[in-house]
């Protein structure tokens, strides 16, 4: 089967103009229109040099197609999933590349009431249709164009996740990676009593300080250091699209985002105890515990969004989180956010009277974790039938690669969808030397 390299598993993404260009998009465009039967849209997009011309193409692929187009302008991932519910649209789609360098872009897709299009679900299809040239005809009457500014409505619905009165004056580090999320969080300083003490604000996409991926060591010193030099209660990172976002506690320390999913569980079930909450299988002991702890009852979900997001729905979930930093809201339409949790911890924070470390740390000690560890290795698949042969015992899954749990330890061994990588995640109870000694154990046999 020929294929389209910048069609991937949950988007598309690829360099600008050789893998995506606004040819392309127009066609996305026409081939989209006709996969959802769409008669309206909402499109957006986010600072990158190429974004409008992809999204002016992209608008007139839709239009071409009879498809009506509400265009947002620029804005985070989480206000395409907030407006196409919000409007009631058959279709969204958001033209960002997230993290990725400035030479590269994509889209990221959803259907009707946000929910995602990922390969699996419609963009092999769209991809073939593309390929194919089996595209719909023009329409006989064109589809209308408008432009709608959302973010006060955006604004007005991250209300339902938050109290201000509850919310104590923290002074907090706020790093924009001169991705979108500026303009966002200026609107919500108005709204909120804390200090925002701001870093790489200005939306630039030359990315001056070095592309917006906080998952990389050296991207967070910056944050680290202007917590310590300010004081700070708290730093909070975000990504290109802020659908993401990263904290670090008061001494600049990075959090890793396993333990943000157990304090969001937390949070939540404090006002809904007894609801359902989604966690991933790389690393669950703590999410389990708190879960539990707090009322309410722990559902397990192979990683990933589509994932996330389908098991969300079937089982009436409030909340789903990954310890990748996506994080999924029922009342966000089903939908991964990065503000929200940015909302959810401060108000924690205050109304527990912690400092972030505080509430961190406990968990830090009860389960200590490797994080995600990649390794390059010429046959993930063929690594992972290895180790499966030498870890014998202990209680097995293969919900998301290979899972094992011995009482005192366990791992999770996944492979990357897209490139010839291992991930690892190891964790323990409560034995951060066993955590460190297994851990090399396992990367002694990867990498051997």
């Amino acid at each position: 089967m020929k294929n389209i390299p910048c069609f991937k598993a949950y988007d598309i993404r690829g360099k600008v103009p050789s893998d995506l260009n606004p040819e392309l998009a127009y066609n996305i465009g026409r081939a989209l229109s006709a996969f959802v039967n769409a008669k309206t849209a909402v499109i957006g997009h986010d600072i990158r040099t190429s974004s409008e011309e992809l999204s002016k193409a992209l608008a007139e692929g839709l239009q071409d197609s009879g498809v009506d187009v509400i265009d947002i302008g620029m804005c985070g991932t989480e206000m395409i999933y907030f407006a196409t519910s919000f409007l009631g649209t058959d279709t969204g789609v958001m033209i960002t590349a997230s993290h990725n360098p400035p030479e590269y872009n994509g889209m990221k897709f959803v259907r009707k009431n946000s929910v995602p299009i990922s390969y699996d679900s419609g963009l092999n299809q769209i991809e073939q249709n593309i390929l194919n040239n089996e595209l719909p005809s023009k329409a006989e009457k064109k589809g209308t164009y408008q432009y709608r500014d959302v973010m006060n409505d955006f604004q007005e619905n991250l209300k339902r996740f938050y109290d201000k009165k509850k919310i104590n004056p923290l002074k907090v580090v706020v790093n924009g990676g001169n991705g979108c999320v500026g303009p966002a969080l200026n609107l919500l300083e108005k709204e909120l009593p804390i200090t925002m003490h701001k870093l790489f604000f200005e939306p630039d996409s030359s990315f001056p300080n070095g592309v917006p991926n906080p998952m990389l060591e050296a991207n967070r010193i910056s944050t680290s250091e202007a917590v310590i030099k300010n004081n700070a209660d708290l730093g909070v990172a975000w990504d290109g699209d802020y659908d993401r976002c990263f904290f670090f506690d008061e001494k600049g320390n990075f959090v890793e985002g396993y333990y943000v999913v157990g304090l969001l569980a937390k949070s939540i079930l404090k006002k809904s105890p007894g609801e359902k909450i989604i966690h991933d299988p790389r690393l669950t002991w703590n999410t389990e515990e708190i879960v539990k702890a707090a009322g309410g009852v722990p559902v397990l979900s192979k990683s990933g969004h589509a994932f996330i997001k389908e098991k969300m729905r079937e089982v009436n979930a409030i909340y789903g989180g990954e310890m990748s930093a996506h994080h999924y809201f029922r009342d966000n339409a089903y939908s991964d956010s990065g503000i929200i949790p940015f909302l959810l911890v401060i108000q924690l924070m205050s109304e527990e009277g912690k400092k972030f470390s505080e509430l961190v740390n406990e968990m830090i000690k009860e389960f200590p974790c490797s994080g995600e560890i990649n390794s390059t290795i010429a046959d993930p698949a063929a690594k992972i039938k290895e180790i499966d042969a030498i870890y014998t015992g202990g209680i097995r899954s293969d919900i998301d690669g290979l899972c094992v749990d011995y009482p005192e330890w366990r791992f999770n061994l996944r492979m990357s969808n897209t490139e010839p990588i291992i991930r690892l995640n190891v964790e323990s109870r409560g034995n951060a030397e066993l955590m460190k000694q297994k851990t090399e154990e396992l990367l002694a046999i990867i990498r051997k």
